[in-house]
């Protein structure tokens, strides 16, 4: 394995494709997972007579397991490698993976969510930390566009994958398991590109969450956003008189602007001297946005374009802010500050559904909108004050 000096000089101004391809693969098979298992786990629980409430209870392990993985992940990577540790991190929630379709108790079913999303995590951090490591300074944007429009992809292929072949058998958890297993061959072949972890970071875990608090809390909006609005948005608009066919078509155009916006903002941000404008103009435009949602209730077709935009400056977020971590920090610092990102990203899948949740119990259909508007309005407030008053920092 390589000193990692090369890929974190930041001068160099060539894309590194195999430890792009590596990391991409990793994040790749992880949306694709995600995205087959969120439904089929669901509605094979549903066919067992589980409760909508402890469905909700086991699905919310991949939140907590996220937080537990988080703060572990780099002294892992640091002891033992960060390809080894991200080849058993896919041999871990490939086996899991599998492991749902034989645990034929529900109780089985905690400590696998468990595994698997801890071991998904761990792929999340170390591949951001990668190709933010291997990224040109000056087309840091670009290669965090180009991972995070593949995240994207891996994650609408999810569901198209578990509409072709159902929820019956062994096909669709084996199915998951080799998209996850098939990211480790890409790994493996640049296993001497990837950076090193030889220092253990300078600070503990969660100081990192607020040595770049642009960043770390773009991606809590992010996940709160992205969590509570699309388990939601259903309910708000069939509320609101959408068929159940228009609300998919809907949230289908929300995902189209998630993936084909994240490259062109990706390549503007690094015309931009300070990403922390474009990530205040993004919350802002998902600000209007979420205002805007209740007066366009009786245009589906308005509604469609607002949610096109929307969807793109949504993610966004993610993108910026990913790309805005890694043109602070380097080294351990960058891989420790990836894991408080995810750590962020987590916290916000978690508090999302349930502010938004409780929004529209609270105040009515509405509330949807507002929560979410409440979201953007708290990181534009930060933003906006990063930008004016902070000096060392971002």
């Amino acid at each position: 394995m390589s000193d990692g000096s090369e890929l974190l000089n930041g001068d160099r101004e060539e894309i590194h494709w195999p430890s792009l391809v590596a990391a991409i693969s990793a994040i790749s098979a992880v949306g694709i997972a995600i995205g087959l298992g969120l439904p089929l786990l669901s509605i094979i629980l549903e066919k067992r007579g589980i409760s909508s409430t402890l469905i909700g209870l086991n699905s919310a392990m991949a939140g907590i397991a996220a937080m537990a993985a988080a703060p572990v992940t780099t002294k892992i990577a640091h002891k033992l490698g960060v390809v080894p540790t991200m080849l058993w991190a896919v041999l871990l929630s490939a086996i899991s993976a599998v492991g749902f379709y034989y645990a034929t108790q529900f109780w089985m079913w905690f400590p696998l969510r468990i595994v698997f999303h801890g071991a998904t995590t761990t792929l999340f951090i170390l591949s951001e930390f990668w190709i933010n490591a291997a990224a040109p300074s000056r087309k840091r944007g670009l290669v965090m566009g180009i991972y995070a429009t593949m995240l994207a992809v891996g994650f609408a292929s999810g569901p198209l994958i578990f509409s072709a072949i159902g929820s019956d058998g062994l096909l669709p958890f084996a199915v998951g398991a080799i998209a996850i297993l098939a990211a480790a061959i890409p790994i493996y072949i640049a296993r001497f590109e990837s950076p090193a972890l030889d220092e253990k970071p300078e600070m503990h875990f969660f100081r990192y969450i607020f040595l770049v608090p642009t960043a770390t809390v773009a991606v809590f909006v992010f996940g709160a956003v992205e969590a509570g609005g699309l388990s939601l948005f259903p309910i708000y608009a069939t509320r609101t008189g959408f068929t159940e066919t228009q609300a998919a078509l809907l949230l289908t155009v929300m995902g189209i602007g998630n993936m084909v916006f994240q490259i062109p903002l990706g390549l503007l941000s690094d015309r931009m001297k300070d990403r922390r404008l474009l990530l205040s103009v993004l919350a802002f435009i998902g600000l209007c946005g979420s205002l805007a949602l209740p007066l366009l209730t009786d245009h589906w077709q308005l509604m469609a374009v607002v949610l096109l935009f929307w969807g793109g400056c949504v993610s966004g977020l993610y993108t910026i802010g990913l790309s805005h971590l890694g043109s602070r920090l380097t080294g351990a610092d960058l891989a420790a500050a990836n894991a408080a990102f995810i750590f962020c990203y987590a916290v916000g899948t978690v508090a999302g559904p349930q502010a938004i949740g409780a929004a529209i119990d609270l105040t009515g259909n509405d509330g949807f909108a507002w929560a979410i508007a409440g979201f953007f309005a708290l990181y534009v407030v930060l933003s906006i004050g990063r930008l004016l008053f902070s000096r060392k920092h971002t």
